[in-house]
């Protein structure tokens, strides 16, 4: 049997490996878009884009591993084409690969504004090694970056930028950043951690435009008429699923590739895994999520399907933040408008605590722990329970 894994980040990695793991002893091509060995992401918002670490120290496996355990890996490969029918995929240049099995790990990629100036450059957005490089490049004393969204992703690069003495400017169209993720009681402690660490937060404000001096950025136009000045500006507004040629291939696709509860596609010899994978959840209904912890927990129970087993994927969303000195970790799912209170327990304002987000019946939706790492297991394995959960249980920390 030959399985063809098209995408070799985390999600398509892991698939690889997790198929040796798993007993499978047949071929396994893994196609890589990019020209380089396969490297984790998280890094390049954090550690990596600070300067802290290097390209060595994010590869997600070592150029001997894939020789070691018979993975085809390769390179700079892009599929053009996949047809279920013959179950072939089509390779640019023409060149082609039948498949007994097809795992979809394409990922995201970096959403962009339509504006004028867009193109410039200095103008920036991060979703691999190389625009990682490029935003570092413009970091440093007497720099002014202006980042356009106050998501993940760009308040991640404004902490970074922020921790090299780079000036910077966050831009939200929101009342608060994370306000759609996190509702306002803690996308207020996101604001305030920024502001007190020499960020200038601006709310409510729209883009008009990028300025563009001799082809440079040079600021940014918002809606009203004024200009936020910029030797250079991040575009954080999020990512697209990239379900183009599961779409052209004809599998069922709205918010990314619709698949079962193990992650099997429309088409019986087709999964997807990772940030296109909108899953059928027991617990949530349907789902995508565009972390880390999906893309490396989703191929465990699509390998198990793909091999003839029952798994069904059933983990929570989880994912991490590092800024400044606020680390955390959130689990669930409880986005603005889905809960009805947060309870939490620590010191919110010394950013030592637990939150926790509950619905109209008390019922556990979502926990974020922020610089606690301790005596999470109970209040976690309350998590998307249908029963409800007790005050006690939600005092994981002291109150101070």
């Amino acid at each position: 049997m030959h399985i063809v894994i098209i995408g070799a980040g985390l999600a398509g990695t892991t698939t690889a490996q997790t198929l040796r793991e798993q007993g499978y002893d047949g071929d396994i091509t893994l196609l890589a878009g990019e020209d380089r060995l396969p490297y984790d992401r998280p890094p390049l918002s954090k550690d990596y884009l600070a300067g802290s670490s290097g390209a060595d120290d994010i590869l997600l496996q070592e150029r001997g591993w894939y020789d070691e355990n018979r993975v085809a890996l390769r390179l700079g490969t892009r599929a053009t084409a996949v047809d279920p029918k013959a179950h072939q995929v089509t390779l640019e240049g023409g060149d082609t690969l039948t498949y007994d099995k097809l795992v979809l790990a394409t990922g995201s990629t970096a959403r962009t504004l339509g504006l004028p100036g867009a193109d410039a450059d200095g103008v920036h957005t991060l979703r691999t090694l190389a625009d990682s490089d490029a935003i570092k490049a413009e970091f440093g004393e007497g720099r002014h970056v202006v980042v356009v969204g106050g998501g993940w992703i760009g308040l991640e690069v404004a902490a970074t930028a922020r921790g090299v003495g780079t000036a910077v400017t966050v831009l939200e169209h929101e009342g608060l950043p994370l306000l759609k993720v996190l509702g306002p009681e803690m996308a207020q402690v996101f604001a305030d951690l920024h502001t007190q660490n020499g960020v200038e937060l601006r709310p409510l404000v729209s883009v008009g435009e990028i300025v563009v001096e001799d082809g440079r950025a040079t600021g940014v136009r918002l809606a009203d008429g004024s200009t936020v000045e910029a030797d250079a500006v991040v575009i954080g507004v999020g990512a697209a699923p990239d379900v183009e040629l599961a779409q052209e291939a004809g599998l069922d696709v709205e918010d990314g590739v619709l698949v079962d509860a193990s992650l099997r596609s429309s088409d019986p010899d087709v999964y997807a895994v990772g940030d296109i994978a909108a899953h059928d959840h027991p617990t949530y209904g349907r789902l995508r999520v565009e972390h880390w912890n999906a893309a490396s927990t989703h191929p465990a129970t699509a390998v198990a399907a793909l091999l003839g087993g029952n798994d069904t994927y059933t983990d929570a969303p989880y994912f991490f933040s590092d800024q400044y000195d606020l680390g955390m970790e959130y689990v669930g799912h409880a986005p603005q408008g889905s809960y009805a209170r947060v309870v939490t327990s620590g010191d919110v304002d010394g950013r030592e605590f637990v939150a926790s987000w509950l619905d109209s019946r008390d019922r556990l939706l979502a926990v974020m722990n922020v610089n606690v790492w301790e005596g999470l297991e109970d209040i976690r394995s309350h998590v998307g329970s249908s029963e409800p959960v007790s005050e006690e249980t939600l005092q994981v920390v002291d109150q101070k």
